[in-house]
C-alpha cells in the first residue's frame, strides 16, 4: 500500500550525518561502522532506496536549525543569519536530490495529484513524469528507472527565520509547512521542556502564516502556546509527529483536551516512532527497545487511544521521526528499517481495523488534508 511518512529530518541526517541517503540502508550502516561520535552510528533506519523498497513515496522532509544563546547546552547556532544559512544548504540538498531525479518537491494540489497518478498508476512509466530532470551521466551508478520520492517541504522550529520578511522568501522557494517551536527556547515560541507563550514575535508569525495559507505544526510547542495556536491560528493545522500523553507521560505528548481539539479542527496526528514516546521510563543510551517491550504495535495503541476518543479514523497517520537524532538502538525492535512501515498495516487489521480505516492511516488522511488545505 501507498504510505505517506509526514515527519523526515532528511536533509539534516543527508549534511550534519554525513550520509549518502541515496545508497541503501546497510551500506550507510557500513561505512558508519566503528564511528563513536553519535548514538546511532550504524544504526540508521532512512535512505531514498528504502523509502521505495517500502513504497513510501511521499514525505514531509524538513529544514532545521536551532538558534541558541551563548549559555545553552543545546546543539545551535549563535545568529539567526548562521542558522537561516544552515537552512539554505538544507534546501540545496533537496534541489541538488531533484537534479538527479531522486526526489520531487510538492508544494501544489496539480503537483500532489500527478504524483500521486505516477506512484499509484502502475501503467504510468516513472520517466514519463514530467518533473523528472535526470541527467544520466551524473547517475550512472543509480537505477536508471526509479520513482522519485514526493516531498513537501517544512520548517522545524522557526529561529531561523530571521525576521518576517523571510517568510515570503522561504514560500516562494517551497516552504508549505512550520512548526514554531523545537526543543528548549525559541525566538518565536517555547518548545519542549520548556512552558510558556508565544512571543510577540510569534504571534505575529502565525499572522503572516495565515496570510500565506501555511500549515502550522503544532509539534513541540508549550500547552500554553499550543492553546494559543488553537484559539488564534485559522489556517490548517497538524501535528506531524506526536502520541499521547495518557499512555506516556510527558509535556511532548498530546493531552487529552488538545487532541480532542485538533480532532475538531479536523486536524491530522502523524504517530511518532521513537521509543522514549512509546514507552514510560525511557534512557536514551542505555534502554533497549526490545527489553522494554517497545514494537509496531505499541504505536498502535496510540493511534487506537485517539480513534477512540474521535470515534473514527480520520485523524491519525504516520509521521515517524526516524533517524530524528536517533536510529535503530532507539526505534521499535520489530522494524529493520523504515521499509518495515507496510507491518502497521497487519497490526492494525488485527486490532479490528477495516481497509478503510488502515487506508486513512497509510496516506489517506494525509491527502485528504492536504487536498483540503491546497483546495
Amino acid at each position: 500500500m501507498f504510505i505517506i511518512d509526514a515527519h523526515l529530518d532528511l536533509s539534516m541526517n543527508a549534511l550534519e550525518w554525513n550520509r549518502d541517503l541515496r545508497l541503501p540502508v546497510e551500506v550507510i550502516r557500513q561505512r558508519e561502522k566503528g564511528m563513536t561520535d553519535k548514538l546511532d552510528r550504524g544504526k540508521g533506519m532512512v535512505s531514498l532506496p528504502e523509502l521505495r523498497k517500502g513504497n513510501i513515496g511521499l514525505v514531509v522532509a524538513t529544514q532545521i536549525a536551532r538558534y541558541v544563546t551563548p549559555d545553552s547546552s543545546l546543539p545551535g547556532w549563535h545568529s539567526p543569519q548562521q542558522a537561516w544559512a544552515q537552512t539554505q544548504g538544507q534546501l540545496a540538498w533537496y534541489k541538488s536530490m531533484e537534479e538527479i531525479g531522486e526526489m520531487v518537491m510538492i508544494d501544489n494540489r496539480e503537483k500532489l495529484e500527478r504524483h500521486l497518478d505516477l506512484w499509484m498508476n502502475k501503467d504510468v512509466p516513472p520517466a514519463q513524469d514530467p518533473d523528472r530532470r535526470v541527467d544520466l551521466r551524473m547517475n550512472e551508478d543509480l537505477p536508471l528507472l526509479q520513482k522519485p520520492i514526493g516531498y513537501i517541504l517544512s520548517l522545524e522550529g522557526a529561529d531561523s527565520l530571521v525576521d518576517l520578511s523571510y517568510m515570503e522568501r522561504a514560500y516562494g522557494y517551497g516552504l508549505r509547512a512550520i512548526g514554531p517551536a523545537h526543543y528548549g527556547p525559541g525566538r518565536y515560541a517555547p518548545g519542549t521542556g520548556m512552558t510558556g507563550p508565544f512571543s510577540r514575535r510569534g504571534l505575529e508569525l502565525l499572522q503572516e502564516m495565515q496570510r500565506l495559507n501555511m500549515i502550522l505544526d503544532i509539534t513541540h510547542l508549550t500547552d500554553e502556546a499550543f492553546w494559543q495556536a488553537i484559539d488564534r491560528y485559522q489556517g490548517p493545522i497538524w501535528a506531524s509527529h506526536h502520541n499521547c500523553r495518557a499512555l506516556v507521560s510527558h509535556q511532548r505528548q498530546l493531552a487529552d483536551e488538545q487532541i480532542k481539539a485538533l480532532i475538531d479542527r479536523d486536524a491530522v496526528i502523524g504517530g511518532v516512532l521513537d521509543a522514549w514516546m512509546l514507552c514510560e521510563g525511557w534512557v536514551r543510551g542505555s534502554s533497549e527497545p526490545l527489553a522494554a517491550g517497545v514494537d509496531l504495535e505499541k504505536v498502535v495503541g496510540h493511534y487506537d487511544h485517539i480513534c477512540q476518543l474521535a470515534g473514527n479514523s480520520r485523524n491519525i497517520a504516520i509521521g515517524s521521526d526516524l533517524d530524528g537524532m536517533f536510529g535503530k538502538e532507539q526505534s521499535p525492535y520489530d522494524m529493520d528499517t523504515i521499509a518495515d512501515l507496510g507491518a502497521l498495516e497487519g497490526i492494525l487489521r488485527q486490532k479490528g481495523y477495516g481497509p478503510g480505516d488502515i487506508t486513512n492511516v497509510m496516506h489517506g488522511n494525509w491527502l485528504r488534508f492536504l487536498k483540503g488545505a491546497w483546495q
